[in-house]
């Protein structure tokens, strides 16, 4: 019976193997959906700038008056332009937190199937020893302890970016 129930387990790891593998070599969104994603972020801005340029145009064209009309269109696209950057960094960011989920997704899903030290994985991928919660986890003595929080780590490393 025992016999049975490890030959069970050792099957039930190798059937993890590829889905942890997998993800401890996740780079991420795939380019497609990066592309996608910054596509309709952007989109949504640039739909809302085409907009008031518009309604620039039509008072213009209704009032007969075009003071103002090219001071107006400048700044729209001023702004329109910062708020590109600021959403492509944004898009950026969450990219890289996507990447960094998914590999410390598979660290722990590793470290519970065969009981790995997580700690030691992590310094092993780079993997700063901060972000792994190696204080927490001292004083807790668990060895997974820190690993709950890293998932939801996302707002840290975004904080670093700006």
């Amino acid at each position: 019976m025992i016999s049975q129930e490890g030959q069970s387990d050792a099957q039930d790891r190798s059937l993890l193997m590829p889905t942890i593998q997998s993800l401890l070599n996740s780079q991420g969104c795939t380019p497609q959906r990066q592309s996608a994603i910054t596509q309709q972020s952007l989109g949504a801005s640039n739909t809302a700038c085409n907009a008031l340029q518009e309604k620039a145009a039509n008072r213009t064209a209704a009032t007969n008056n075009s003071a103002g009309y090219g001071n107006l269109t400048a700044q729209l696209s001023r702004e329109q332009a910062q708020t590109d950057a600021s959403q492509a960094r944004q898009n950026q960011v969450t990219f890289a937190n996507q990447q960094l989920k998914e590999q410390l997704a598979g660290l722990s899903a590793l470290g519970q199937t065969y009981g790995v030290d997580t700690n030691l994985l992590g310094k092993a991928m780079g993997v700063p020893s901060e972000l792994l919660g190696v204080r927490q986890r001292a004083s807790t003595g668990s060895s997974t302890a820190g690993l709950g929080g890293m998932l939801g780590l996302g707002s840290s490393v975004a904080s670093l970016f700006g």
